[in-house]
């Protein structure tokens, strides 16, 4: 038996190179921990039927010296990326027995290296959701305590890392559905910057925020993925090609070069919990620790993300969800005429959080109340894009909690949307201004006899990766003492 629990990419790839377990092997393990977890924790909608066929692939690659990193390496994805040829539902029942006719760009790169993609890990329904309680399909729950949630959106793609049912995994992040869900469960979750990872196979939520991130058990995995998915993509026209960084450069105005945290205090503290809180306190004396300064900082307009982002997005959903129509893919319930058509499989096919959003973005959008709310609160994006401008000229990075407390249990939030809605508190305000984030645990809480996992969330300046996985990783090293 592999011991899943401590291996990395690095190892299982020096592992492949001389001879101690094949592709295959390891796909074997995987696909054990899965038979003997997902049933209980309701993980992966699907394992798809070609793993070991893929793993085969893979060992062919180290036999006749192709391999690269990732070659063999096990993945999930969630699911709403498309993977041609596999079904994909986004969480819904509207994409119930739907299966892509395309690959998505960032599953061309995983088979263009040689990856193995085990299946298609649960969400919240078309990525609206703080738990994953709003999938047609189930709740994801917590491998550290089953009477909890994983998070969301990506709460299946968080979990499978944590039960050890991939090495690796994919999710995507709009308002913090790669960050929010990996400090719920204890492992690493990275949103990009946007733009920098194509967005082309990815069903969108709200496309000025959407980005496919990676999630790993350490910095070091997530970073490996990153480069593999990262750079521009011509059927994606706001990808762009990174610009590389160095360590600690000064990035645009800096007028320093020794490294400086900002920890925008005003925003922490009120309805947090408290050993969370304290967790926080002991991360950022850690940091001192090894030599990081420490600066108060002020982001005055970043307490408004919330609320504008939730007319933003449900505005972005109204013009996206508009396709699901049962008329050129997905179900379909025939009704006396055309509108009926409609409204019989929409009313079928989306859920209740669905139909909320949508009602909402177009209520947003309707002649009357556009000015009224949209262009106020893309008024509001603009001043907390101006907030992390005139912070990152001050400091390298911002220093926050990933979420106020531990993982809630299951239904807790699901009949108070406004209460799931704060759980972007910390997380939402880097897709505001499209920054790359990144949530690292950070110690647990006993909560019922249970260890529940906590995080603390690393923000950068644009493409600015680089700081992320390098302060990460520092603080990896101390995070035990």
């Amino acid at each position: 038996m592999l011991d899943l629990k401590n291996l990395t990419i690095e190892k299982a790839h020096q592992s492949f190179l001389n001879g101690e377990f094949t592709c295959q092997k390891l796909a074997g393990e995987y696909l054990r921990v899965i038979k003997e977890k997902n049933k209980e924790l309701n993980v992966y909608l699907e394992v798809f039927k070609d793993v070991m066929e893929q793993a085969k692939k893979a060992d062919k690659r180290f036999a006749d010296g192709s391999a690269v990193l990732m070659t063999g390496i096990p993945v999930a994805i969630k699911d709403n990326i498309l993977f041609k040829g596999h079904k994909v539902s986004a969480g819904s029942k509207i994409l119930e027995n739907y299966t892509a006719t395309y690959d998505s760009t960032v599953v061309k790169q995983l088979k263009e290296a040689g990856a193995v993609i085990i299946g298609r890990t649960n969400m919240d329904e078309f990525a609206m959701g703080v738990s994953t309680e709003n999938s047609a399909y189930g709740v994801t729950k917590n491998p550290h305590d089953p009477k909890r949630v994983s998070g969301g959106s990506s709460g299946g793609s968080t979990a499978c890392v944590a039960m050890n049912g991939a090495l690796v995994a994919l999710g995507s992040d709009t308002g913090g559905s790669c960050r929010q869900p990996a400090s719920f469960c204890g492992v690493v979750g990275l949103k990009p910057t946007y733009g920098s990872v194509s967005r082309n196979g990815l069903i969108a939520m709200g496309s000025s925020l959407d980005v496919i991130g990676a999630i790993g058990k350490n910095i070091s995995d997530v970073e490996v993925i990153f480069n593999l998915i990262k750079g521009r993509d011509e059927m994606d026209s706001t990808s762009v090609n990174l610009r590389e960084g160095q360590s600690f450069v000064k990035n645009e105005g800096q007028s320093f070069t020794a490294p400086i945290i900002g920890v925008p205090r005003h925003l922490i503290g009120e309805g947090m919990d408290h050993e969370a809180l304290l967790n926080f306190e002991e991360t950022v004396e850690k940091f001192k620790s090894i030599g990081y300064a420490i600066l108060n900082i002020e982001l005055p307009y970043v307490k408004y993300s919330v609320p504008s982002y939730y007319v933003i997005t449900p505005a972005e959903i109204s013009a996206n969800l508009a396709r699901f129509d049962g008329i050129r893919y997905g179900i379909h319930k025939d009704g006396e005429n055309l509108e009926d058509d409609y409204l019989r499989t929409k009313g079928y096919g989306f859920g209740p959080e669905v139909k909320r959003r949508i009602l909402l973005g177009t209520y947003v959008l309707s002649h009357g109340y556009y000015d009224a709310y949209y262009s106020k609160a893309t008024m509001v994006r603009e001043l907390i894009v101006n907030d992390y401008k005139k912070a990152f000229s001050k400091v390298h990075l911002v220093l926050t909690p990933t979420t106020t407390g531990p993982a809630f249990k299951i239904g807790e939030k699901i009949n108070d949307p406004v209460k799931a809605y704060l759980e972007d508190i910390f997380t939402g305000p880097a897709n505001m201004a499209g920054l790359p984030a990144i949530s690292i645990p950070s110690g647990f809480v006993q909560r019922e006899g249970e260890k529940l996992p906590l995080g603390i969330q690393l923000i950068a300046p644009h493409q600015r990766e680089d700081l992320l996985f390098e302060v990460g990783k520092e603080f990896e090293k101390i995070r035990e003492k």
